[in-house]
């Protein structure tokens, strides 16, 4: 056959099939209604894109041009969607785009949308994490189908879960650094209790995937159902809901996908979710909300796997003349330079660097950035890693359902007073429930410090830390209590020797506290922070790095006071301070001083780096120097009663003899004396030992009718609840 004939059919085709065929099976129609509708869908999307634009035009991508034309564009897409019906008049046609909808376009265009809240982009993704976010995405259609029998609800319920899931990631991603994991909603008053301090402003991401999210709404609401008979309704019903459940049972009831290496990477979230997309991990960190029992766990062998490690040490005398105890968890203090070499305008913790006469400190590694601060305070206060729970979870909303054995209990045996103190709400992680089980006997939160009611009237008014300062100064005038909205170092610390001088002199003294100064939501500027410290080596403007820095150094000012003022003091006395997490500041702050060029592929080396954060531990007396240069939080307070010398129980000297083998055990991976670097999926000299490790925890945290109490606690102490006096 000829070109010109071939060409004459094509014509053909396109001029008389074509229109033939879309005029024989489909009927466009339109109302004054959807027509008034549509215009104003298109003027209010247009008004949110048109605010949005100083988004588009900042970003640093060559294809912010294109981003932002698409933007443009989609409300009139939209207006258009919404002003005219397509009707499918074939039944048999209209059956089949049913079909191919609910299986094919409509999973497609959801994981389109929620991956570009997730910062990804489909054809960036992996082939193996497109598919499993198709299936899960598909599965959750087919449920809620099986269910209600329609195509429109199945879409209606699924498809804004899913879009607020996934605000709720780009979100939390962005002010944090860490994914949205299933074991967050268990901190949701927590968050809302510092969420004014964040910039809420929806970024490009956030204005693409509204379009797609209301695009997915309109062409919902106006589906229409094909007239199917009623076999074909069981079938179709019974397929979907037998396709899910199996599934759903393979998965959650089997080590099937497991075994297939469908799980989350649990050592680095962050770059599970971008290589794997939001949907498909979120879901998979819903199998590991269940914390199961350690491989060949047996309580009746907790006590060789500790006495095979632990050597014979002299018994201490219960006389002796036993140090006041103060140990500080400082909110987001770090010093970034760990992460590499940068030059600011001044030091920005100038006297924690000159700290060296009876001081011991070093680098600390957390379990957390960004966020988590409670699993730092877990860790530092029962000797346990959260390396062995689930991945993502938190400790303190999950696992401390009981009286545990923690440096509390062990100060407590020997007479200590305890008191805690957070200069923020006591709700905060459940910690009145959760120090009560510590057996805390006192506990000071930001209730007992100041009027709670200015802070209400804070939040209602906008959240302007300037307005939050006018309120404090009319109700506490001269008291300088805040920096930015929150307590800062140098009042928490007033509190603390304003505490200790009204103790009680009979008992030796131990308080835990929690600063709140540095938390995340580097953002506004106020007339009570002065930001005197910048970055000077650095090519970027980083407005959230500079102003931590600020607050690094208000921190230091603040702590060489405390220092003064135990100086002085003729007590005894050991003050440890260690930082919780590094801050969530710009990645781009964090990319230009590692030297990479993303942080979603770091190397483990790398990734510890962003663990570190520095520790303390000072006294007014004559101890022995050390510097240590690395070692985890888990370890940290049996450091602190080895350097009191006063007694530690059997799992304490476990711990600091594990130490010198594996100074870091965290949930990055962990690091041995001979500065190797180890990921958990690697198999070690040390995984043994490591596996002993997890099912001495677990005893305690989990297995209580069968503690081993002698291994945990000294002196026949018992643990109980306390009640808290506030």
């Amino acid at each position: 056959m000829s070109l010109t004939k071939v060409w004459g059919k094509v014509k053909g085709f396109f001029k008389e099939k074509l229109p033939s065929f879309f005029k024989d099976n489909f009927k466009i129609t339109h109302t004054k209604r959807s027509r008034t509708v549509g215009i104003i869908i298109a003027v209010v999307t247009l008004i949110f894109v048109l605010f949005s634009i100083k988004q588009f035009v900042s970003l640093e991508i060559g294809a912010k041009w294109w981003l932002l034309a698409t933007a443009l564009m989609c409300p009139f897409v939209l207006g258009l969607a919404a002003m005219f019906n397509i009707e499918i008049v074939n039944k048999k046609l209209n059956a089949v785009w049913h079909f191919l909808a609910l299986i094919v376009v409509m999973p497609l265009i959801v994981v389109t949308m929620t991956e570009c809240l997730n910062g990804v982009f489909i054809y960036d993704m992996t082939p193996l994490g497109l598919l499993g976010n198709y299936l899960v995405v598909l599965i959750l259609l087919f449920l809620v189908y099986a269910i209600s029998g329609s195509f429109k609800w199945a879409c209606l319920i699924v498809v804004p879960v899913l879009f607020g899931f996934s605000v709720a990631q780009c979100y939390i991603l962005d002010f944090r650094g860490t994914p949205f994991l299933p074991m967050d909603f268990l901190s949701v008053t927590t968050a809302m209790g510092v969420a004014n301090t964040y910039n809420f402003t929806p970024n490009y991401k956030m204005v693409i995937a509204s379009m797609i999210f209301i695009f997915i709404i309109i062409m919902s609401v106006k589906s229409k159902m094909p007239d199917f008979s009623a076999v074909t309704k069981v079938i179709s019903r019974s397929f979907t809901s037998t396709f899910s459940v199996v599934v759903l049972i393979l998965f959650f009831g089997t080590s099937v996908f497991a075994n297939m290496g469908v799980r989350p990477d649990f050592w680095n979230q962050t770059r599970g979710y971008r290589n794997y997309g939001f949907v498909l991990n979120f879901f998979l960190n819903t199998k590991y909300l269940y914390m199961s029992e350690p491989k060949d766990y047996n309580s009746g062998n907790v006590g060789g796997y500790v006495d095979k490690v632990v050597d014979e040490t002299p018994e201490i005398d219960d006389n002796y003349v036993k140090p006041n105890i103060i140990c500080i968890m400082n909110e987001s203090l770090s010093d970034l330079k760990v992460l590499g070499n940068f030059e600011t305008n001044e030091d920005y913790m100038p006297f924690l660097r000159s700290l060296n006469e009876n001081t011991i400190k070093g680098n600390l590694y957390v379990p957390v950035i960004g966020a988590g601060t409670s699993n730092t305070e877990f860790e530092f206060l029962t000797g346990h890693s959260t390396a062995f729970l689930p991945s993502g979870s938190n400790a303190y909303m999950l696992y401390v359902k009981n009286p545990i054995s923690t440096l509390v209990s062990t100060l407590e045996a020997q007479g200590y007073s305890s008191h805690a103190f957070h200069p923020y709400y006591a709700k905060g992680w459940e910690r009145t429930k959760v120090y009560s089980n510590f057996g805390f006997n006192k506990f000071t939160s930001l209730e007992s410090i100041m009027d709670v009611s200015l802070m209400d009237d804070f939040v209602d008014n906008g959240s302007d830390p300037n307005y939050l300062q006018q309120l404090m100064e009319l109700k506490y005038p001269g008291k300088n209590m805040m920096v930015r909205q929150y307590i800062s170092d140098s009042y928490n610390y007033d509190i603390i020797i304003d505490d200790f001088k009204n103790r009680d002199k009979n008992v030796p003294y131990f308080m835990f506290n929690v600063t709140m100064q540095n938390h995340g939501g580097y953002t506004n500027s106020c007339v009570n922070f002065n930001e005197d410290i910048y970055a000077t080596s650095v090519k970027g403007d980083y407005i959230k790095a500079n102003k931590y820095l600020s607050l690094v150094k208000y921190s230091d000012d603040a702590f060489k006071k405390l220092i003064e003022y135990f100086e002085t003091v003729k007590e005894p006395t050991i003050i440890c301070m260690f930082g919780d997490h590094q801050p969530s500041v710009e990645p781009e702050f964090v990319s230009e001083v590692m030297g990479v060029d993303s942080l979603n592929n770091l190397t483990i080396e790398q990734d510890q780096q962003r663990h570190c954060t520095p520790f303390v531990i000072w006294a007014n007396y004559d101890i022995e120097e050390k510097y240590y240069e690395k070692l985890s939080s888990n370890y940290l307070s049996s450091l602190v009663l080895q350097t009191a010398k006063v007694k530690m129980p059997e799992y304490n000297k476990y711990l600091l003899k594990l130490s010198e083998t594996l100074p870091v055990v965290d949930t990055v991976g962990y690091i041995d004396k001979d500065n190797v670097y180890y990921n958990w999926s690697d198999n070690t000299p040390y995984s043994e030992i490591l596996s002993d490790y997890e099912r001495v925890q677990y005893n305690n945290i989990f297995d209580q009718q069968n503690v081993n109490a002698d291994i945990f606690y000294i002196n026949g102490f018992v643990p109980e609840a306390t009640p808290i006096i506030e």
